[in-house]
C-alpha cells in the first residue's frame, strides 16, 4: 500500500495559498515542543502515512488558546427550564432570517428533501439554532482549539485527540490548509457546526464541485444536515413530538424517561395516564418528557425524528427549540 504523503508545501502550492507562520502572542505558546506532540505526530505518520516535517511545521504554528481551556472548564450553569431556554432560539428575528435562508437556497432544500426525506424546515432551523443561518460560525482557528483541548485539557483529551486526528485528514482529504479553517472554540465548524469527526462521516458535497465546503457553501451545508439526520433514524413523513393530556401528575411522572434513548411504548405512557393528542401505535418506543412552560408543566411524547434531533445535540430543549423554530418557519412562509 502506497504511503499517502501529506506534504505542507504541495498543498499549499495547490491552494495558491501563502502559508505564512503565526506567531505566538507573550501569552501563548505553540505545540511545538510540548511532550504530546511528537508521540501524536509518530501515531499520524504510523496510521495515516503523514510525513512528520510538515506536521512538526504545523504545529511549531498551533497555539494554546488559554480562554478556550477557561471556557470549557468553567462549572455548567443552572439548566434552565424551558421557559427560560425558548426565547433564546425562539425569536422574531431567527424566524425571518430563516425564511431568508429558505429562499435563498429553496433549490438545495428541495433537493435534499427529495433525495434524503427530510423537510426543509428541520435543515433551515438546525443551521438556524446553530449558527444563525451561518452569521456566528466561530472565529477560532480549528488547528489551535482542537490542539489545546487534545493536549491540554485531561477530562476530555481523548476525545478531543481523535476529533485532531480526522481534523488533519479532513485537510488532506479536502486539500485545504489546516491553518485556514475556523470554527467554534471547541472545533465545531461551519453552518451546521460539524465536528471534524462529523464532517469526515456526514458531509456531502451537494453541489458535485469536488470538494464539501460547510464554511461558505449553504448548498453543502444543507445536504450535510439532511444526510446526518437521515444516518441517525430520521423517518421521513413522521411527526417529531405529540403532545400528551395527563389524569394525574404525580402518576403520569412515573413514565418520564431518564435518557434521551426511547425505551418506554406508548401503551405503558397510556397506563399512567398519558393521552396524545394524536393517535399513536400503542407498540412504538418513544422518549417521554415534561417542560416547565409559561403557563405551566406541558407533557410530550417524542418519536424516532425527536431522537434524530438529538443525535444531533444531545437535549430535550434543543430538539424541542428545533422543532418550533420549524413549525414557525412553516407558518411564517404561508402567510
Amino acid at each position: 500500500m502506497q504511503t499517502v504523503v501529506f506534504k505542507m508545501k504541495r498543498l499549499v502550492a495547490c491552494l495558491g495559498l501563502a502559508l505564512s507562520v503565526t506567531h505566538a502572542t507573550a501569552q501563548e505558546k505553540t505545540y511545538a515542543e510540548h511532550p504530546l506532540t511528537a508521540p501524536f505526530i509518530q501515531e499520524m505518520n504510523t496510521e495515516f502515512g503523514f510525513l512528520k516535517e510538515p506536521l512538526q511545521e504545523l504545529f511549531a504554528q498551533a497555539e494554546r488558546k488559554q480562554f478556550i481551556l477557561d471556557a470549557i472548564s468553567r462549572p455548567a450553569e443552572r439548566v434552565k427550564l424551558w421557559k427560560e431556554y425558548r426565547p433564546i432560539f425562539i425569536t422574531q428575528a431567527r424566524v425571518d432570517k430563516g425564511v431568508e435562508f429558505w429562499a435563498q437556497n429553496e433549490e438545495a432544500l428541495a433537493r435534499a428533501e427529495q433525495e434524503y426525506g427530510v423537510p426543509a424546515e428541520f435543515i433551515v432551523a438546525i443551521i438556524g439554532v446553530e449558527t444563525i443561518y451561518g452569521g456566528n460560525t466561530g472565529s477560532h482557528r480549528v488547528i489551535d482549539a482542537l490542539s489545546t483541548l487534545a493536549f491540554d485539557y485531561p477530562p476530555r483529551a481523548p476525545f478531543f485527540r481523535q476529533q485532531l486526528k480526522e481534523y488533519l485528514l479532513l485537510t488532506r482529504e479536502e486539500q485545504v490548509n489546516p491553518l485556514s479553517l475556523t470554527g467554534s472554540y471547541a472545533g465545531a465548524m461551519g453552518l451546521p457546526q460539524f465536528m471534524p469527526g462529523s464532517f469526515r462521516a456526514y458531509a456531502v458535497d451537494f453541489d458535485h464541485d469536488g470538494h464539501i465546503d460547510i464554511w461558505k457553501n449553504p448548498t453543502d451545508a444543507v445536504g450535510s444536515v439532511a444526510n446526518y439526520f437521515i444516518k441517525h433514524g430520521w423517518q421521513p413523513g413522521e411527526k417529531v413530538v405529540v403532545r400528551a393530556d395527563i389524569k394525574s401528575a404525580q402518576k403520569a411522572d412515573q413514565g418520564l424517561s431518564d435518557s434521551l434513548d426511547p425505551k418506554i411504548t406508548v401503551q405503558q405512557l397510556q397506563k399512567l395516564g398519558w393521552k396524545p393528542r394524536t393517535r399513536l401505535d400503542k407498540k412504538t418506543n418513544v422518549t417521554a418528557f415534561r417542560l416547565d412552560a409559561e403557563a405551566g408543566p406541558e407533557y410530550w411524547i417524542g418519536l424516532a425524528n425527536f431522537h434524530a434531533i438529538t443525535r444531533y445535540n444531545r437535549s430535550v430543549m434543543y430538539a424541542m427549540a428545533v422543532n418550533e423554530l420549524a413549525e414557525l418557519l412553516v407558518a411564517t412562509r404561508k402567510d
